[in-house]
């Protein structure tokens, strides 16, 4: 099915991209060809911060091969050892480490700490930099240091834009840029990335800019038995994945300035996306507008450094059902209920024109990072941090039982941290090297009142009972939550080194955990950020996740890290995990049957879970011949969750898997071929009925072709056309009549792309 590319913000940017380019190109190949000193040779002006260890950095030959495959910022992660991504929209999976993810870890983009404002979290910090934007990916697996940790268990990821960078003393001022675009055939997907740069030894001004659309993907064979979509005439193929289009723009402005050893940046970011459709919730992102100011500095000095940054991001969403999903609703059921057009003219009515639902989130963050050298072998780090988040969250009347007020989902929500921590890295001799730090954090919470739609004691999926309940409780909380870490590295000698350590790391509950009231089955599906198909209710009494991590990794490798091998096995024990039990909406209470093999509606409770796996990863040269260098690399991950209280397995845990690489480079020429195998999912939730999925393995063979300035990718993911589920993509809700929770049938998961060509060309000038 084609979506129309319509949006003429997007359409016309697109279109402007495209003849800046080569107007610039132009000018700068008349100005190559009048200039009589060669190429001016550029010199990054980011100021060493000294980062601390433990972080597993994205190799920048992986990014650039990567990014005519994707426009998802979070699957450019596959190759860190331990992460999964969780199914979502085209451009925002969620990542998973070691069977933590979304809120459970840190993010950070640009140094900002960014929160999904949708009761779905459809719109990720990762989904705010195209992956043609970024200049470095970087993880923390397990123990993450506390200077990159807070509030989070699971691990942290920092995504960076490209650094700006200066004339070297003496240059002329360098004007530079880069363009490029993509095809991929499953989907139609298409975009075009801009990036243009001018800067003298003290001053650089920066733009890029990426669109990127797509259409509904197809599987490589049929995976349901029926094509409604709730809609008169409009069906779709029983290959065809419903609500999988997307069609995003983002833009970024930078500013930076440098004086001496200090570094002072300005960046400007803006977000348009006309709709991202998910084909594991019930609604659609219709629109999402997002902008951010962050402003940092960067100094160097005699007895250290210093980091200082504030940023504010807006955030404007807006959901509905989209193309594939039925919207015309009626109550009770009659001729209007098979999807036939109805008008709303006022209220009552006996009709309802889909369900509005929006979302306005509001982030502001100041923080200050020193490096202190004690002395050449102990290096101080102490920081302060403070971020302040506002979330409304609220969904207009649109007719039969959503009607006649507003349904405040959340009011004047607020989730505001204040933090403290100091870490000593030190040199004790030659092979040992430790890492000790703490962090103290509070998290202050509060939330104005619910409403229903309709407050009258009889209205449907006592709205009224629940609203009262939750506004006759205190909605404030203060959470007082304490970090700490302990890493040491061992290097006994050139080929073999053994990193190991604890973390205790505490999260508390986000918005939507706390505050979403409601036990109205339609309105609890609504509330659901892990892709199910289940309903979710929100509790006051949450306390907070409190995670022990033990962690090992030992590392073989030749002294020039031409071959190397990596295990790591960990531990991790989460007292007062929020999982979910089973709710009686009717009564209010924790139900005594669970629902089996079909959606229901499930309430967050704390309890205890436990995690431990081992994740294995190496590389090595394999041959050279007169058809180039031959090398391998390859990663195993393996990870095991379940419930302590229940017994029961813990959600979207990644079976065990592994990616299989053969690699050949010759002159420009730099070739791929890969095996993904993945086992089957046995191990599932009971409690939410979530889907066993089969074991797989899939085929990725990719290529590239580098002159000076040009860039070629090409190549063929799932080679062979193998049909197969996604074990995290959770239950498949694309289309039909989805805001019911038997509207859509119950057992079928997300299946995994088909066959799909791709090619991209970059050209830098």
């Amino acid at each position: 099915m084609s979506y129309p590319q319509s949006h003429p913000f997007s359409r016309a940017m697109t279109l402007a991209m495209s003849a800046l380019c080569l107007q610039c190109s132009q000018a700068l190949a008349q100005e190559a060809a009048t200039a009589s000193l060669p190429t001016v040779t550029v010199n990054a002006s980011k100021i060493d911060t000294a980062q601390p260890p433990g972080a597993t950095p994205v190799d920048p030959a992986v990014l650039a091969s990567r990014l005519a495959t994707t426009s998802d910022t979070a699957s450019l992660l596959t190759d860190v050892p331990g992460l999964s991504l969780y199914g979502a929209g085209g451009v925002s999976s969620l990542p998973a480490i070691n069977g933590l993810a979304d809120d459970r870890l840190r993010i950070k983009v640009d140094g900002m700490d960014l929160i999904a404002s949708c009761p779905n979290h459809m719109n990720p910090a990762l989904s705010y930099i195209d992956p043609t934007q970024l200049g470095a990916l970087t993880v923390y697996a397990g123990i993450a240091p506390v200077s990159s940790g807070g509030d989070s268990i699971g691990g942290t990821i920092n995504a960076e834009s490209r650094a700006p960078e200066l004339a070297a003393p003496g240059q002329k001022p360098i004007v530079k840029g880069e363009v490029g675009t993509f095809y991929r055939s499953n989907n139609k997907a298409s975009g075009v990335n801009l990036s243009a740069s001018y800067a003298t030894q003290a001053l650089s001004i920066s733009y890029s800019g990426a669109s990127s659309q797509a259409d509904n993907y197809s599987a490589a064979a049929d995976f349901k038995t029926y094509d409604a979509t709730g809609r008169p005439g409009h069906i779709l193929a029983r290959d065809e994945v419903g609500s999988s289009a997307f069609d995003t723009l983002n833009h970024t402005l930078a500013l930076a300035f440098k004086n001496d050893n200090h570094l002072f940046e300005a960046r400007l970011g803006i977000q348009d996306m006309p709709f991202q459709l998910y084909p594991n919730q019930r609604m659609d992102m219709l629109y999402n507008k997002q902008d951010s100011l962050n402003l940092s500095y960067l100094g160097q000095f005699d007895w250290g450094s210093l980091e200082v940054r504030a940023y504010q991001e807006n955030v404007d969403h807006f959901m509905d059902f989209g193309a594939d999903k039925k919207y015309w609703y009626s109550n009770p059921p009659g001729p209007s209920y098979s999807g036939v057009p109805c008008v709303v003219t006022a209220f009552p009515s006996a009709c309802a024109a889909g369900m509005p639902m929006y979302t306005e989130g509001k982030t502001t963050g100041v923080s200050v990072k020193a490096g202190v050298a004690l002395n050449p072998q102990d290096l101080l780090r102490v920081g302060a941090e403070l971020q302040q988040y506002r979330n409304n969250d609220w969904w207009p009347a649109s007719g039969a039982s959503m009607a006649p007020g507003t349904f405040w989902n959340i009011k004047d929500g607020e989730r505001d941290r204040t933090a403290l921590f100091a870490e000593l890295e030190s040199g004790k001799s030659a092979q040992w090297m430790t890492l000790i730090g703490a962090r103290l954090e509070q998290v202050r919470m509060d939330a104005g009142e619910a409403a229903g739609y309709n407050m009258a004691p009889a209205a449907m999926g006592n709205q009224a009972r629940d609203a009262n309940a939750f506004n006759a409780q205190s909605h404030a909380s203060t959470d007082t939550n304490l970090d700490l870490s302990a890493l040491a590295k061992y290097t006994a000698n050139a080929n073999y080194d053994v990193e190991f350590g604890f973390a205790h790391k505490v999260r508390s509950p986000n918005v939507y955990e706390r505050f979403t009231w409601s036990t109205w089955t339609m309105a609890a599906l609504m509330n659901n950020f892990v892709g199910d198909g289940n309903g979710y209710v929100g509790n006051l009494g949450l306390v907070p996740e409190k995670a022990n991590t033990l962690s090992a990794t030992f590392d073989w490798h030749a002294a020039d890290k031409a071959w190397g091998f990596k295990a790591t096995p960990f531990f991790t024990q989460v007292d007062d995990y929020i999982d979910a039990v089973q709710w009686n909406a009717t009564a209010n209470a924790a139900a005594t049957t669970l629902v089996t093999n079909a959606f229901s509606v499930l309430k967050y409770m704390n309890q205890s879970a436990r995690l431990y796996g081992v994740n294995l990863s190496g590389h090595l040269p394999l041959a050279k011949t007169s058809w180039g260098e031959f090398g391998f690399k390859g990663l195993l991950n393996y990870t095991h969750g379940k419930n302590r209280d229940t017994g029961d397995g813990l959600y979207n845990i990644m079976p065990r898997n592994a990616r299989l690489t053969v690699t050949q480079k010759t002159g420009a020429w730099d070739n791929s071929l890969e095996l993904v195998a993945v086992k089957a999912k046995t191990d599932v939730s009971t409690l939410r009925n979530e889907i066993k999925t089969p074991g797989y393995s899939l085929v990725n063979l990719r290529g590239s072709y580098s002159w000076q300035t040009v860039r070629l990718d090409f190549g063929v993911e799932n080679l062979f056309d193998k049909f197969y589920f996604l074990p995290t993509g959770g239950a498949y809700t694309g289309q039909g009549t989805t805001m019911s929770s038997t509207g859509t049938p119950y057992g079928t998961a997300v299946p995994g792309m088909g066959r799909s060509v791709y090619v991209g060309v970059n050209l830098k000038f």
